[in-house]
């Protein structure tokens, strides 16, 4: 049974003088100096078993993105997107959770002075506003706004009742 021949690649000076940045480049993070290797040792014609006794990388990798950027060229030598996991909270539920934050737990009846992230989890839970929430969430998407309840005295309070169509109409931008 024959061997199947590598893909051969051809660069252009561009190409080659931006894998070389890529490859010899002290910042260029590990997956992308590896990458670049590949596709500069492809464009002097070595086949891919040496590659990757060179690159100590297994030859199904240096096959895979020698035939990457064969196709596609420089763009194909980046990561490509995936799905992940789906947000389990939307826009709108971080935005009532920083509302929340914003007043006084007096005024929801809560004997507080002030709010603390666990605090916080339990009233979000308790109101409804999101299905369970754990307080290093809450604390991180204060963090994001610098909303420290826990520290200073609140200064936003939002007393609009249609608070929750109106901010969904503005986060579904």
């Amino acid at each position: 049974m024959p061997a199947c021949s590598a893909v051969p690649v051809v660069l252009t000076a561009a190409e080659r003088h931006h894998l070389k940045k890529m490859a010899y480049g002290h910042k260029t993070p590990h997956q992308a100096r590896q990458r670049a290797t590949i596709a500069l040792l492809a464009a002097r014609g070595r086949p891919n078993a040496r590659i990757a006794s060179q690159t100590r990388i297994h030859v199904d990798t240096v096959r895979t993105w020698r035939g990457r950027f064969v196709a596609g060229g420089l763009p194909a030598l980046s990561d490509r997107r995936r799905s992940g996991r789906p947000p389990s909270f939307t826009p709108l539920h971080d935005a009532e959770v920083k509302a929340l934050a914003c007043q006084l737990p007096a005024e929801s009846g809560t004997p507080l002075s002030r709010w603390s992230g666990p605090e916080l989890a339990l009233e979000v839970a308790a109101r409804a506003i999101a299905p369970a929430i754990s307080a290093s969430t809450v604390r991180r998407w204060l963090k994001a706004d610098a909303i420290k309840p826990w520290q200073h005295r609140s200064w936003i309070f939002i007393r609009d009742p249609n608070f929750p169509t109106k901010a969904a109409r503005v986060l579904d931008l």
